[in-house]
């Protein structure tokens, strides 16, 4: 998405990183946006976005500890493009995470293999977006996975709401 205007988080989202913070969790962004290597868009627009995104969810108290963006297109070289786990790498030196105690919520398997290549507690696929979609194509991909309905699921399953 290019466009800071068309932003719109999903309904409970923000109670429920807002949740997650307060618990001690940092909230960190890992992107592939291919758009910018496919010359869709540029990484200012992504910024943008991601820009009223932080604002969106800075009015209910969250806040994103960093974005790692991936710009390129698939099959072009990248150090961050998931399922590269080197952003979470990155995350973890700079905040000093313990990944092993961490979660990758998301929402393709891409993000699944991200946190499972990260070595992750956890990967998460939520079913908005085109989890529902991998889902019910790809249900033997997910056996190491929690499936969750939403963002807010997914918050009280890492809480122990299950």
């Amino acid at each position: 998405m290019s466009d800071p205007e068309r932003v719109a988080p999903f309904a409970g989202a923000a109670e429920a990183l807002l949740s997650l913070q307060t618990a001690g969790f940092k909230l960190i962004v890992v992107s592939n946006q291919a758009g910018v290597g496919r010359g869709y868009f540029t990484m200012r627009e992504v910024e943008r976005v991601n820009e009223r995104v932080s604002q969106c969810f800075a009015r209910s108290g969250v806040r994103f500890e960093k974005y790692y963006i991936a710009p390129e297109a698939p099959g072009q070289p990248s150090r961050g493009r998931k399922p590269s786990p080197q952003f979470l790498f990155d995350a973890r030196d700079e905040f000093g995470l313990d990944l092993a105690s961490s979660y990758f919520i998301g929402d393709k398997l891409i993000d699944l293999e991200c946190g499972w290549n990260a070595g992750v507690k956890k990967s998460i696929l939520v079913r908005t977006g085109y989890g529902r979609n991998l889902e019910q194509e790809h249900p033997d991909f997910l056996a190491a996975a929690v499936v969750a309905d939403d963002l807010p699921a997914a918050a009280k399953w890492i809480q122990g709401g299950t």
